[in-house]
């Protein structure tokens, strides 16, 4: 008998092209979401016969309000190792196995100096100038030689980060609550004492934190005051790390010079949202994962995970979020 599967959240129609689905033929039947479903009621709708589901990193949350009303669901693969939308408590009380996939750190490194770039020679303005057959010329770049880089975040990312900014010839400062003197030397940065030098200093302020509990929120309006109002700040790791508020009057005042985003508390990102239209903001629509090697390294594993489960061996349990 073949078992219902779903894939959700597929914006780029890349799941079938990226993965081997021919290896579980005749062992499921495949339905493939290309539009993105937010509503509780119509997903509970939608999936309520699968008993696989594949999501896309945290595009579509998986609370214990969802998985209550997916009475045949047994297995969800999310794309990567870590998902911070998805109740595991409630998925394991219903018996619902839980596996994520490869993935590589590459294309949010990549991701993140393609907007620090961007923003750096004001791409965007020249570009649209160019475009729209405005003055040739219009704005002068900010240079990256001996200029500062703060990193908040020295993990697998942010040490990345840290040698291409170094390549730049810029200084590197590192701070994060957990952040030892050691680890800064052996990634070759200087420590921050605190969370206020770091932005007081920073001429560029990159975020490369996981979002929890202590991490939310943590930089605000009294956070962003601290920065010099020619710093730049650049966000590819989660939204809701920076209150969007105070960013949005931080922009619009001038208190920053900009901002270069690809995370927001809300995905997708409104229609009607101010940063769509600030003039200071360079922002992508959460693409620091979305390439052509991170997609088949997903799909290939979603495979493999959903044909090991139905061999009765799940593999690539997912862990709590922070683990």
């Amino acid at each position: 008998m073949k078992r219902r599967c779903a894939i959700l959240d597929d914006y780029q129609e890349a799941a079938l092209r990226c993965g081997e689905w021919d290896r579980l033929a005749g062992r499921i039947e495949l339905t493939v979401l290309t539009e993105h479903h937010d509503d509780v009621d119509e997903l509970a709708e939608l999936l309520r016969d699968e008993e696989i589901v594949v999501i896309m990193r945290e595009r579509t949350p998986f609370r214990e309000e969802l998985l209550a009303r997916l009475p045949k669901l047994r297995l969800l693969v999310t794309t990567g190792m870590r998902n911070a939308s998805i109740d595991l408590e409630a998925a394991a009380r219903r018996g619902i196995a839980v596996s994520g996939t490869r993935g590589t750190s590459d294309a949010p490194i990549e991701l993140t100096w393609a907007l620090l770039l961007g923003l750096a020679r004001h791409v965007r303005a020249e570009n649209d100038s160019l475009r729209g057959g405005g003055p040739w010329q219009s704005t002068v770049g900010t240079d990256l030689h001996g200029r500062t880089l703060g990193l908040l975040g020295l993990g697998k990312i942010g040490s990345r980060v840290a040698e291409i900014g170094r390549a730049f010839g810029m200084q590197v400062l590192a701070w994060s609550q957990n952040l030892t003197a050691e680890r800064a030397e052996e990634a070759g940065v200087e420590r921050a004492a605190s969370k206020q030098e770091l932005l007081e200093r920073s001429d560029f302020v990159s975020v490369h934190l996981v979002l929890s509990e202590r991490t939310r929120g943590l930089l605000g309006a009294e956070e962003l005051a601290l920065m010099k109002q020619s710093a730049f700040l650049i966000n590819t790791s989660r939204g809701p790390i920076v209150e969007e508020q105070a960013l949005i009057e931080a922009l619009r005042t001038g208190r920053i010079a900009g901002a270069g985003l690809d995370v927001f508390d809300v995905e997708p990102l409104p229609a009607v949202h101010p940063f769509r239209t600030l003039p200071n903001v360079l922002a992508t629509p959460h693409i620091g994962y979305v390439t052509e090697r991170n997609y088949r390294l997903y799909f290939e594993d979603a495979v493999a995970d959903i044909e090991a489960w139905l061999d009765g061996s799940p593999i690539r349990p997912l862990q709590p979020y922070g683990n």
